[in-house]
């Protein structure tokens, strides 16, 4: 007999949680989250889960990022406490997962002490979307599904007009993502060489590849402080580029983010989507925000009905 299927959602991106329940044909199953007035967080499932296939939606997504793991971690411990069958935690966004590395003496390697404390609490098994880095997918010990966003993006580039357009990226750690979207589409790819100073300094020092046409498709996974892009287009002028499309998957726009990448001319289109909540101060006027609800929907499915993933990862 197949376990029935209960789908909660944290307090960080309710809509998005809805939208996969709608998909779905299941209502959202009901929670409450509250602070007690010490500030410590409080959380009730407001249903029974007892032998259910329990899915938690909670990205790690601004303001309150430290709350929003602490929620996930009740809401996980709760489900297993009240003898959830199965309880995957869906982590839309993994902002801990650009802690990948110790690169500075006395510090944490956050995105596996996260990984670790979301199984110590409860999760069987984690679903995520473009990890910064792919060895975070190895920080987790339960089954990991790591699903790409490239399926939406493709799509909505495939009825544009492309000519005389490069695919780049403005970080040689992703020049797999990029490669991936200029062989669908057809298109060439090159690369920005930069060194990252601090959380808002970057240093360009060249362009790896040629640059075909005066329009770039600026691609990353994700868009925080926006300088990592702003100073790759300040360097790709030197080739000619007049145009640039920035593609994320998600769309963090952090502090002064949207007000620097709206005054950068070359920008005429911003592509992200809805893996995070995107507030109307941060839409930004040529922002077009891409839904991986049926990504999402659609791997649920698979998990719960115990069917194979590979679909999904064809990208």
């Amino acid at each position: 007999m197949k376990r029935e299927l209960s789908i909660f959602s944290g307090s960080a991106h309710p809509e998005l949680a809805e939208e996969i329940c709608a998909l779905r044909g299941v209502p959202l199953s009901p929670s409450v989250t509250r602070h007690f007035h010490n500030d410590n967080l409080y959380v009730q499932l407001q249903e029974t889960v007892r032998e259910r296939d329990v899915f938690i939606v909670q990205p790690f997504s601004t303001p309150a990022v430290s709350d929003r793991v602490l929620e996930l971690l009740l809401m996980l411990d709760a489900a297993r406490s009240a003898s959830a069958k199965r309880v995957t935690a869906v982590v839309p966004y993994f902002s801990y997962s650009r802690s990948d590395k110790k690169d500075e003496p006395r510090i944490s390697i956050a995105g596996r002490l996260i990984a670790d404390l979301l199984v110590t609490a409860g999760a069987q098994r984690i679903l995520t979307m473009t990890l910064h880095a792919p060895q975070v997918h190895g920080f987790f010990s339960v089954p990991t599904d790591h699903l790409s966003s490239m399926p939406v993006i493709v799509s909505y580039f495939r009825d544009k007009d492309l000519t005389d357009t490069t695919v780049v990226t403005p970080d040689m750690g992703h020049v797999k993502r990029a490669t991936e979207l200029g062989r669908e589409l057809g298109l060439p790819v090159a690369a920005v060489s930069k060194k990252r100073i601090s959380d808002d300094e970057v240093i360009v020092d060249g362009v790896i590849g040629e640059i075909q046409g005066q329009h770039v498709i600026l691609v990353d996974d994700e868009i925080a402080a926006g300088t990592s892009m702003i100073k790759a287009i300040e360097k790709l002028r030197d080739y000619g580029v007049t145009r640039a499309t920035l593609v994320c998957t998600h769309g963090i726009f952090c502090g002064p983010a949207v007000k620097n990448l709206g005054v950068v001319p070359e920008i005429k289109t911003i592509i992200t989507t809805n893996t995070v909540p995107i507030p109307p101060e941060k839409q930004i006027k040529g922002m077009e925000i891409l839904s991986v609800a049926p990504l999402f929907a659609e791997a649920i499915r698979r998990i719960h009905e115990g069917e194979t993933m590979k679909p999904l990862f064809d990208y």
